[in-house]
């Protein structure tokens, strides 16, 4: 996918991604870079910036879904814990709207500058959610919506997935102060999403087309200070093999 390096952290809910994104922002603003946090964006604004407006950064903090138009349809009405119960095929079909528009404006005109690009989610989410939300959809046809089949003809250079227990990510969600009231929240869900994030098959599907999928393991004992320092040694030999 052109000239630039496109990273993405998957995983749980609550498996740490916020942390490993965060943890690589860090790292590379020390190093010089000049970042443009998307997350930190989104508090003051409900659009995604033209690439033009952000030409002077080298790396992009990124998100799915995001917080601007279908972005925050989905994460305030299509996945909240309400009485309406949206069908899995909706939700897919949302998420990958919100994946195009987010790829089409701003993630691919910035990868062909030569950008860094660090996504806390993306289309594997898509792949390992829809079909557990909605068990008659065909994962092919997951693949084949616009969006998604942008995402993964232009899929991350380096795809980063969390391992954790689903009871550790529960206790996790119980603890921490954001409360997103998600219908993926419960153990049920987290331990069916565990068995597909970690499978052959996605796997191998990112790595034709030409991924580097990492596992990190967040779970117990491992500290958050831990999982910094894995993500950022995972990302340095990412960088040294792909100079070399």
């Amino acid at each position: 996918m052109g000239k630039g390096t496109f990273v993405m952290v998957e995983g749980l809910d609550g498996s740490g991604k916020g942390v490993v994104v965060s943890a690589l922002r860090d790292y590379l603003e020390q190093e010089g870079k000049k970042i443009f946090d998307l997350r930190e964006y989104w508090k003051d604004n409900i659009t995604i910036p033209e690439i033009e407006e952000i030409m002077e950064y080298d790396v992009i903090c990124s998100s799915e879904p995001t917080f601007s138009m279908v972005g925050k349809a989905i994460r305030e009405e299509l996945i909240r814990n309400n009485r309406r119960k949206y069908s899995g095929m909706t939700t897919a079909q949302a998420f990958s709207l919100d994946r195009e528009i987010l790829y089409q404006k701003l993630l691919i005109p910035a990868i062909k500058q030569g950008k860094i690009i660090l996504q806390e989610r993306g289309v594997p989410t898509s792949l390992v959610y829809q079909p557990i939300q909605n068990e008659k959809i065909n994962l092919k046809e997951i693949i084949n919506l616009p969006g998604n089949r942008i995402a993964i003809k232009n899929a991350p250079n380096l795809l980063i997935i969390i391992k954790v227990e689903p009871l550790v990510v529960m206790e996790r969600l119980r603890q921490r102060h954001k409360n997103d009231n998600a219908i993926f929240e419960n153990l049920i869900f987290q331990r069916k999403a565990q068995f597909r994030f970690e499978s052959d098959w996605l796997k191998k599907l990112f790595s034709h087309y030409d991924s580097k999928v990492v596992y990190l393991d967040t779970n117990p004992p491992t500290s958050v200070e831990d999982t910094k320092n894995k993500a950022i040694d995972i990302l340095k030999q990412h960088i040294s093999q792909k100079n070399i």
